[in-house]
């Protein structure tokens, strides 16, 4: 198969990025990847992943993770992450891509602490749980909607118990942090045509300079990457809805569908076709 198809990515890599129906909201990703890495990203919902080959390197802002096989990776939304192969035959491993509304809701089933939960570690030791997380795919896989549902709901409740408290607020602290929120809403507004970070910060009345270290503190990446990003977030979004990739590609700002297919790939980890051919059913 070709690279297009999310899985003969060549070096032994391959990966199903996709969508259960009857698990709305849900991603599931599945993959081995080998020389593929992830740049510097975050999500909208929760990660909670289970690595089930090699060794995985998570970049957090509290180091270098790495994950090897049993080992469960739990990451909170909007939290900027690298990954990467620990190892020259990379890793594998089985994703679910949460919505924050169904950790909510299982979170209020269990009675975990008032607040909006969030994970309070970024990886365990935990063959069990990652055995579950593997076998909530194999239930999709297979179209059992009974299984699938019960065993997300229990690893959901797994984690949770044993791994989360309530997510702290980010607090806004000061001009530096106010002018960082202040951009990203003008990045969100103008992202197909964005202004330079001198013309950004002129317009909010501060220095480059200022605006980059208080963007980076804030978002856990300089203005640019978190662009990207964004781009790619709201690209996955207009695909969902059925926009060929081409169109999606000039409206989130990219040149060309190449320029989204190279980023986005890198950062979902598979092309825009596979992504959406998976949507199509």
């Amino acid at each position: 198969m070709g690279t297009d198809d999310g899985r003969g990515r060549g070096h032994g890599e391959w990966a199903r990025h996709w969508q259960y129906e009857q698990l709305p909201g849900l991603d599931l990703l599945r993959a081995h990847y080998v020389r593929h890495t992830f740049p510097r990203h975050a999500h909208d919902g929760y990660v909670i992943a289970a690595v089930t080959g090699g060794i995985e390197e998570i970049g957090l802002p509290g180091g270098t993770v790495r994950a090897g096989p049993g080992s469960v990776v739990l990451i909170n939304p909007e939290v900027a992450h690298t990954a990467r192969a620990g190892v020259p035959e990379g890793w594998a491993y089985a994703t679910l891509y949460s919505p924050r509304a169904l950790i909510a809701e299982v979170a209020a089933e269990i009675a975990t602490p008032r607040g909006t939960p969030g994970f309070n570690t970024d990886m365990v030791a935990d063959p069990q749980g990652a055995r579950a997380i593997t076998e909530v795919h194999r239930a999709a896989e297979a179209g059992n909607a009974l299984a699938a549902d019960t065993l997300l709901r229990g690893v959901v409740a797994r984690m949770l118990s044993r791994h989360a408290g309530p997510l702290p607020a980010r607090p806004v602290r000061g001009a530096g942090a106010a002018d960082a929120e202040r951009a990203r809403a003008v990045l969100e507004e103008r992202m197909a045509a964005p202004p330079s970070l001198e013309q950004l910060a002129a317009e909010l009345g501060t220095s480059p300079f200022a605006l980059l270290r208080a963007f980076r503190e804030r978002y856990g990446m300089p203005p640019h990457t978190w662009l990207t990003d964004a781009r790619v977030r709201r690209a996955r979004r207009l695909l969902d809805a059925g926009t060929p990739p081409a169109e999606a590609a000039v409206t989130v700002g990219f040149t060309d569908q190449p320029h989204l297919n190279r980023h986005f790939t890198r950062i979902v980890g598979v092309p825009p076709g596979a992504y959406r051919r998976e949507r199509a059913g």
